[in-house]
């Protein structure tokens, strides 16, 4: 096996704890020694042991002398666990085959560093590429301190996200929507605006999948028009944020207070809550990233914000119809295709008898850190 083949198996295995290590990254380890694979391990959630740990633990004396893959620069900080560089070194292993430098200023290519300097080779960018994408909510968090935005929507082949009357359950089949709760499960919140739960009074939570973790719920609601026997305020399946404009009643606040929920006040924007203020404040509480979805308006709020970094966009095999039937963004839209949002690195894929689009939006201001740094070659 080569460098590339090992450090697959790494990336498998950092995937297994995908959706338990926020706010950490998913890491993945292997060591091999004379041709054989003596030990694995990945990192399980935030605050125990790293990948690199885990594998030397197992490995024994049987470091000494060999090559340990990892999918992210081993650390060379004190947090809430040890630097793994010094454990690497002190175990004996001679080199080091990283997929990417870790784009934590507290690391930042010191992990690198320290093992040179302590003579163990180093090799990096092996598979950089695929270890960026694994971890593109870190990355984003990390370098930018805002959340990874992933805005999700289902549609009917002509556009349409209900029907006239507003009937809209369900667009998509059984397959798309349990992939929907795998997403949930696996990012740490979601979003909707108020309308939503108005017309839907949805749980918000990870119910079609085993052993989800449900997510934070938040509630764009600028006014607090949120009713206090909303799921998402009584079912206590998970907690619950109310974002709320700085007019929003007193009344309504302390009742949804008193229900249960967290009430947070942020910034207004032209069209409710200023979600960019939103994320801003979510990052600084270490939510590393936001799924969002609801309907057109809150779409619409997201794109003009600017937070959001990549779709989920799903296309039933169904005819709406309806001169009045919502389309899953709202707001005024661009008055010049100039103006329209632009995707890149787009993938299509059928999910049971739905088409499910995936894409990443082209930042307006030049492409972010965290899209380009995981694309560089060998080193």
């Amino acid at each position: 096996m080569d460098h590339e083949s090992y450090m697959r198996r790494a990336l498998a295995l950092a995937r297994r704890a995908e959706g338990q290590t926020s706010p950490n990254p998913m890491v993945g380890a292997v060591i091999v020694k004379d041709g054989t694979i003596v030990s694995e391990g990945w990192h399980h959630r935030a605050g125990t042991p790293h990948a690199e740990i885990h594998a030397l633990n197992q490995a024994g004396d049987l470091a000494k002398g060999a090559t340990l893959y990892v999918t992210l620069e081993p650390c060379s900080h004190y947090g809430r666990t040890g630097p793994c560089v010094q454990a690497v070194v002190q175990a004996g292993i001679s080199r080091v085959v990283a997929a990417m430098t870790d784009p934590n200023p507290l690391v930042a290519g010191q992990g690198f560093k320290f093992l040179r300097e302590n003579g163990v080779e180093v090799i990096e960018g092996v598979l950089a590429a695929e270890a960026a994408q694994l971890n593109e909510v870190f990355i984003k968090w990390i370098t930018t301190k805002m959340p990874f935005g992933i805005l999700k929507t289902a549609m009917s082949l002509d556009g349409k996200i209900a029907t006239y009357t507003g009937h809209s359950q369900w667009i998509t089949g059984l397959p798309a929507r349990t992939r929907v709760h795998e997403w949930r499960s696996k990012y740490d919140a979601v979003l909707v605006g108020v309308g939503t739960v108005l017309a839907d009074n949805p749980e918000l939570t990870v119910r079609l999948i085993t052993n989800g973790k449900n997510p934070l719920r938040i509630v764009a609601d600028s006014l607090a028009r949120t009713p206090l026997n909303a799921k998402v305020i009584t079912d206590g399946k998970a907690p619950t944020i109310i974002a709320v404009a700085p007019e929003a009643p007193a009344d309504r606040i302390a009742a949804l207070k008193a229900g249960g929920a967290e009430v947070v006040q942020v910034a207004r924007g032209p069209d409710g809550i200023d979600l960019r203020s939103l994320f801003a404040y979510l990052g600084s509480r270490s939510i590393t990233s936001v799924l969002i979805e609801g309907g057109g308006a809150i779409g619409a709020s997201a794109l003009a914000a600017n937070v959001v970094d990549k779709v989920h966009w799903f296309i039933a095999p169904k005819i709406i119809g309806g001169r009045s039937a919502p389309g899953p963004i709202g707001g005024m839209g661009a008055e010049f295709l100039e103006q329209a949002v632009q995707l890149e690195d787009t993938t299509i894929e059928y999910i049971g008898d739905d088409l499910l689009v995936t894409a990443y939006v082209k930042k307006r201001e030049g492409r972010d850190v965290y899209r380009t740094c995981g694309r560089i070659g060998p080193s």
